[in-house]
């Protein structure tokens, strides 16, 4: 399964922030893998350009999986 976004926390260094995020978002074993990430690398999308920036995409209905069986074996996609 992908990655994705779960929270936000503050560490002086990168080996610290896996540790805490460990800690904080690995409690009941739900993590395998984690990614951390400083916040002035993010780059984002900002909401107010949703219209512009995914309407392209409506008119491809054919890029939508709906149109596919997707057999139970293969689990989570």
């Amino acid at each position: 399964m992908s990655h994705r976004h779960v929270g936000s926390l503050h560490a002086p260094d990168a080996d610290m922030a896996v540790k805490n995020a460990r800690d904080v978002y690995t409690r009941r074993n739900e993590g395998v893998s984690i990614w951390v990430v400083e916040a002035r690398h993010i780059a984002a999308s900002s909401p107010s350009d949703k219209g512009p920036l995914y309407e392209p995409s409506e008119s491809k209905v054919y890029r939508h999986p709906t149109f596919f069986d997707i057999p139970e074996e293969v689990g989570a996609m």
